[in-house]
């Protein structure tokens, strides 16, 4: 009998052991009009696999999804692919300041902060956008983040970010981010915080006079912001605009062979009424081109990379990390 049971048991043991195997969807779709697997975008990060192991594509159909959504940390590896970047529209309006209808946080304020307003949080590491707009709408009322990103590995690419003051805050000094082809739009510290991340071929307009980057890069950071080939535009009535200005005292900003418009102010660089900046912080250039490009005239205290310094700013260089993240290949 025994014998008899043994046998069963060997037979059936790889049918149960099957039985336990769960598939986790690897696509899915949002669409407003019911069309796809959700009618929000939060539906669909919500049901990804928590922890993925592979990367999960949440397909977004045209329309303005009014959201304000989270990508919390244990939801790693989603990628957020837009069906067109004009018109797959991310959209909210929180400001510092602005009471929360929800009462209080969990730190006990009853308004939004700098870094509650978001529109878009990001936590969860190895995340991917393509082809989206996510914009905060509130205007100029003070600061007001469109896209906040906490998490590392993180690649931004063909986006349209808009906003007015704080549009995007590359947050946390161990996050490494690399936007490409984006449009980013702002007024006062638009691109601002702690994180490693590099602009490459990406557009960068003023609309109001101001400080384009607020870079808070620590002492232990070898990068803080690279731009490569970037285009400095800006709104006809603005005539002058800061490169960037240190939020904390180790900043770190370089641009390198970025297109300047007129707007850009001669001296090109602010040390935030604090002279004692300018012995902690790094902000450079090198091959700057455009009627903004004035080497000659910019603040004492910035430099002109040789180009032996300037063969040391490779995209592989300033993110790969102790991991080798190979970011280009992760867009493809």
């Amino acid at each position: 009998m025994m014998k008899i049971l043994l046998l069963i048991l060997i037979c059936i043991a790889p049918v149960m052991l099957r039985a336990q195997v769960v598939s986790y969807p690897t696509h899915f779709t949002v669409a407003q009009d019911g069309s796809g697997n959700f009618k929000t975008i939060q539906e669909a990060v919500n049901a990804v696999r928590d922890l993925s192991q592979v990367q999960v594509v949440i397909y977004i159909k045209k329309g303005v999804y009014h959201e304000k959504l989270v990508i919390p940390s244990w939801k790693t590896r989603i990628s957020l692919i837009g069906e067109d970047e004009q018109n797959t529209i991310i959209t909210n309006s929180d400001f510092s300041g602005k009471a929360n209808p929800q009462g209080k946080d969990a730190f006990g304020k009853d308004k939004f902060t700098t870094y509650t307003s978001y529109t878009v949080l990001v936590q969860g590491n190895d995340f991917i956008a393509k082809n989206l707009t996510i914009t905060n709408e509130a205007g100029q009322v003070g600061q007001a983040v469109a896209l906040h990103v906490e998490a590392d590995r993180c690649a931004i690419v063909n986006c349209h970010l808009l906003g007015n003051q704080d549009t995007l805050y590359a947050g946390t000094e161990n996050s490494r981010q690399f936007y490409k082809d984006c449009f980013i739009t702002g007024t006062t510290d638009f691109i601002f915080g702690e994180a490693t991340a590099v602009f490459q071929h990406c557009v960068i307009m003023n609309i109001k006079n101001s400080f384009i980057s607020a870079p808070a890069t620590t002492p232990r950071q070898q990068f803080g912001f690279v731009f490569f080939d970037c285009k400095l535009i800006a709104i006809d009535s603005v005539k002058k605009v800061y490169l960037g200005r240190p939020w904390r005292p180790y900043a770190k900003a370089v641009y390198i062979r970025s297109d300047m418009g007129g707007q850009i102010v001669q001296a090109g660089w602010d040390n935030w009424h604090n002279p004692e900046n300018e012995k902690t912080m790094f902000f450079a250039e090198y091959k700057s081109t455009g009627k903004g490009a004035n080497a000659g005239n910019r603040v004492p205290w910035a430099h002109q990379l040789t180009q032996a310094e300037a063969e040391k700013y490779t995209v592989k260089n300033i993110l790969a990390g102790n991991d080798n993240w190979d970011v280009l290949s992760s867009i493809k």
